[in-house]
């Protein structure tokens, strides 16, 4: 038990700073069905080996973890989410899959369940871990504020008012509140 926590503990930690990468990347990728089909159709012997991997040991939330970052980094959004989605059956309440799986569908242009992806996120990111968190925290409310603002405006200014709470530099999350407040 103690060494499976260390390796969760050491898991969450790598890929808060992969998170940060995927972070920016996720706010900046443009996409399409089409890219997601072909690539899924490729061989790439980083993903061949990480599935071989998990083969023989399909409860490895470090290997699941980087198959899922190798998916993503192929732009292959349907194999990223459905390992990400793996990983939150594993650990479910390991927060960072959540907002993996957001991501991975904004890259998809799945907005319906990237917003569901957000809000898991948000419901799940520990009191202990919210200080690690705030970049994260301040995407996921303002994207669900983006989401929200033509059916549910009160709703949107929550979840924005909340996302300068955690990033007051985003230039995008004020923007934004100006527009919803005005």
């Amino acid at each position: 038990m103690k060494m499976t926590k260390m390796n969760i503990k050491n898991l969450f930690l790598g890929l808060m700073l992969v998170g940060g990468a995927s972070f920016v990347h996720a706010q900046t990728t443009q996409t399409d069905t089409a890219n997601m089909a072909a690539t899924s159709q490729s061989a790439n012997p980083t993903i061949d080996g990480l599935k071989k991997q998990i083969e023989t040991n399909p409860k490895d939330t470090e290997a699941l973890a980087k198959l899922a970052g190798a998916y993503q980094d192929a732009s292959d959004w349907t194999n990223a989410v459905d390992t990400w989605k793996k990983i939150s059956v594993l650990l479910p309440d390991w927060a960072p899959s959540y907002y993996s799986q957001a991501y991975a569908y904004q890259s998809a242009k799945d907005d319906a369940n990237a917003k569901l992806s957000y809000e898991k996120y948000i419901a799940t990111v520990k009191p202990e871990e919210v200080e690690q968190s705030k970049k994260n925290l301040a995407y996921a409310y303002f994207y669900i504020a983006f989401a929200e603002q033509q059916s549910d405006p009160a709703k949107a200014k929550e979840h924005i008012a909340k996302s300068i709470q955690y990033d007051p530099t985003n230039q995008d999350a004020v923007k934004l509140n100006q527009v919803l407040n005005s």
